[in-house]
């Protein structure tokens, strides 16, 4: 364990965190299921894509050498041999001086070299009854309103390359290129546990001395936010027992185990004690403001107790949040009590080790802007200090950090307001409005982008 006086600076605190964490084992999943996931493997395509030349619009398939002289005042009158839709093949050629009906993304028909709109025919849009004759009003050069086969993939060619976020614009491209699955870097699991005597879940009536547990679900979200999966193990009262047995839980059934409170000095602060009785911290108290108390460690898990997840990891297509065979180290980490501290060191230190169990190349995926301070903050000289703002941009794109409420680690109200995290170095001290800082939004401008 860490001296108990030192402050560790959070690159240093990070970097321990980050020792020896992997991106967690590949799973197979149905293509809904890899929504947020890392690909752990290429996705090939399996066929050409188009597999043939096909109709870019609703018209006419012709000849281009029948129509070269077609105008709107002399307009070409050919011959009209049949219908041609999607999902079905013409059962005749075009040949000289004639022309077929075809429909969007119909197969080409032999002898058709060229599609003319139908605004370019006098044939009524709309209109299912098949006519004799049609008059070509334009003429059109070989290969026009054709998507010729393989002008998006060919066989063989990579789609999707591994190591790529799965959004949702890209789940077309995976099914279209053959697969109804795909094998991603599975979700990590991360356990939630609050602590205190004082703490009554969302919802519940209060009685006196009691508060919500704000905390569960808020680093819930946070998890989810992070592409993992929330694992509830409830609210431990600050009995050391009642923590030990709640941790075990978790740890039989994640990879991670956050708990909230009681990892400061007090009394009855249990969780780091826990921590050491059932495996071992690597460090506690780190030099940042919100947030000084935390404990970070490790343990063995445990092997029977997961066998059911065991079983769903040997399906043939499972959830992206399979585990894997137990005997795995599961990390700790113990948080601050207070629910914006709670918030920010998971933002801080959590985050990122689950986006690198995810097989996320930015461990933050989170947009840094430069913003100009319009209020003066004090803060502490020896802890880079986190600040919660509100952000706004003028014409020129310059961005105005505000402070959003109270700073107080116990001041929800103004993390609520909040867009995101002002940055304020060690060594600074009290910062004067004006000062510039960076920014780490939560999302605010969808012109940031993602950061994935």
């Amino acid at each position: 364990m860490s001296d108990p006086d030192l402050l560790l600076p959070l690159d240093a605190a990070l970097g321990r965190m980050l020792h020896d964490v992997a991106a967690l084992p590949p799973v197979v999943v149905a293509a809904g299921e890899s929504l947020g996931c890392v690909l752990a493997a290429d996705v090939v395509a399996s066929h050409t894509m188009p597999p043939w030349d096909d109709s870019a619009m609703d018209g006419y398939a012709v000849r281009s050498i029948d129509v070269a002289s077609a105008s709107r005042h002399r307009p070409v009158t050919l011959r009209v041999v049949g219908e041609v839709a999607a999902g079905h093949a013409a059962t005749e050629a075009v040949g000289p001086g004639s022309a077929m009906r075809i429909l969007t993304g119909a197969m080409l028909p032999a002898g058709a070299d060229a599609v003319v709109r139908v605004e370019d025919t006098d044939a009524p849009a709309g209109v299912t009854v098949l006519p004799t004759n049609v008059s070509i009003r334009v003429a059109v050069p070989p290969g026009t309103s054709i998507r010729r086969a393989g002008s998006d993939v060919v066989a063989g060619d990579i789609v999707l390359p591994a190591g790529r976020l799965m959004a949702a614009h890209r789940i077309g491209a995976l099914v279209a290129a053959g697969h109804a699955t795909a094998s991603v870097v599975r979700r990590p699991r991360v356990a939630i546990l609050a602590t205190g005597d004082e703490l009554v879940p969302a919802g519940e009536p209060l009685l006196s001395a009691q508060i919500p547990d704000s905390s569960s679900a808020t680093l819930a979200a946070q998890v989810r936010d992070a592409g993992g999966v929330p694992i509830p193990l409830g609210i431990a009262r600050d009995d050391r027992a009642d923590i030990i047995a709640r941790l075990r839980d978790g740890i039989a059934r994640a990879d991670i185990v956050v708990a909230s409170g009681g990892v400061s000095v007090g009394a009855h602060d249990e969780v780091r004690l826990a921590f050491e009785a059932i495996g071992r911290i690597d460090l506690w108290r780190v030099a940042i403001q919100p947030g000084k108390p935390l404990a970070f460690g490790r343990a063995a898990a445990a092997g029977a107790a997961d066998a059911s997840d065991r079983a769903d990891a040997r399906d043939t297509v499972g959830r992206a949040d399979d585990t894997e065979a137990l005997g795995r180290p599961v990390l700790l980490f113990g948080l601050p009590g207070n629910p914006v501290s709670s918030f920010v060191t998971f933002e801080l230190f959590v985050r990122p080790v689950m986006r690198r169990m995810a097989g996320h190349a930015d461990l933050m995926g989170r947009t840094i802007v430069r913003a100009r301070l319009a209020d003066g903050a004090g803060t502490d000289v020896g802890r880079q200090t986190y600040l919660r703002v509100s952000l706004s941009r003028d014409r020129q794109g310059s961005f105005t950090a505000r402070l959003a409420g109270g700073q107080g680690s116990h001041m929800l109200s103004g993390l609520a307001a909040a867009d995101g995290l002002a940055v304020v170095p060690v060594g600074v001290g009290d910062v004067d409005a004006g000062a510039e800082v960076d920014v780490i939004s939560f999302g605010w401008d969808p012109g940031m982008g993602d950061g994935r």
